[in-house]
């Protein structure tokens, strides 16, 4: 077998495994923020989860095919590691950018739900001021 081959092959194990890894681990600790941000609604906090999850091996899946290319010949085992590294390095950095994506806008949606629920309603007017002459 050609070492370009076994290059991507290793290169399509490793990154599937770690999109499937990094998938499961957001959707199992996400789920619980999920149902904090939507006041305990958990079914509404499973399907949100649910769709977050499938989003996110489409885009991440979608990137690792896409990487897959190479226009350089891997010629020998040096060259294989090399190749593995870059490619792979890339994957990680793709996925750490869409995780902390996700958290960053969980958040923001959170301290909305946060800051509705601490908001005091408006308070009726306590008296009228009479306008003075002048003005």
């Amino acid at each position: 077998m050609d070492r370009t081959v076994i290059a991507y092959v290793i290169y399509l194990a490793v990154s599937i495994a770690l999109t499937v890894w990094v998938a499961r681990t957001l959707s199992r600790n996400g789920r619980i923020f999920l149902a904090d941000v939507l006041r305990g609604n958990e079914k509404l906090a499973d399907a949100v989860n649910h769709l977050l999850v499938v989003g996110f091996y489409l885009v991440n899946l979608g990137f690792v095919a896409l990487y897959l290319r190479d226009d350089d010949t891997v010629l020998d085992t040096r060259g294989i590691f090399e190749t593995l590294s870059t490619k792979l390095g890339v994957v990680l950095l793709v996925l750490g950018v869409m995780h902390l994506g996700n958290v960053y806008v969980l958040n923001k949606i959170r301290r909305r739900g946060v800051m509705e629920r601490e908001q005091v309603p408006p308070v009726a007017p306590q008296g009228w001021v009479t306008p003075s002459a002048g003005a």
